[in-house]
């Protein structure tokens, strides 16, 4: 079993989202399975990841930061995929935090990284705007030893 969690950012550039996308199956693709992938189901990167790993045939681990996550997903698409990703969870983990909030996503950052052989990272490589951001999720997992595949296109700017 290959245990792979994502870090990313919510919003990915148009120019940069078939790259991603065709770098997350290629990635998936020469992991060997049983598959298992650890993510928030964010808008962007973690949830086009959930959807790689479905389509996959992996099994999919759903890490809450908190109780109401939902609200945080402002936008009616991203909340229905949200949920249709959700439902299709094999396991679901809802930390023990009350409400949406920076140390809540640092510590579903960290729970993501501890669970994870591989960690998949779309990250323009700039430091987190605010604490649990995809950086502090990228260098969590360097500081623990687990090796980051980075699918950030060279020269796309956020």
């Amino acid at each position: 079993m290959t245990r792979i969690g994502i870090t990313g950012h919510q919003k990915i550039p148009a120019e940069a989202l078939d790259h991603v996308t065709r770098g997350l199956r290629d990635c998936l693709a020469r992991v060997f399975p049983p598959r298992v992938g650890y993510s928030s189901l964010a808008a962007g990167a973690d949830q086009l990841f959930a959807r790689a790993l479905l389509e996959a045939g992996g099994r999919l681990v759903a890490v809450i930061p908190c109780r109401g996550y939902e609200a945080v997903l402002a936008d009616p698409a991203d909340l229905a995929a949200y949920r249709d990703l959700l439902a299709q969870a094999g396991e679901v983990v809802t930390l023990d935090w009350p409400r949406p909030c920076d140390e809540a996503y640092m510590a579903a950052g960290e729970y993501v990284v501890r669970h994870a052989d591989l960690m998949i990272a779309v990250w323009d490589g700039r430091d987190a705007l605010s604490l649990g951001g995809t950086a502090d999720a990228v260098w969590h997992a360097w500081d623990c030893g687990v090796p980051v595949v980075n699918l950030w296109p060279r020269g796309v700017v956020r």
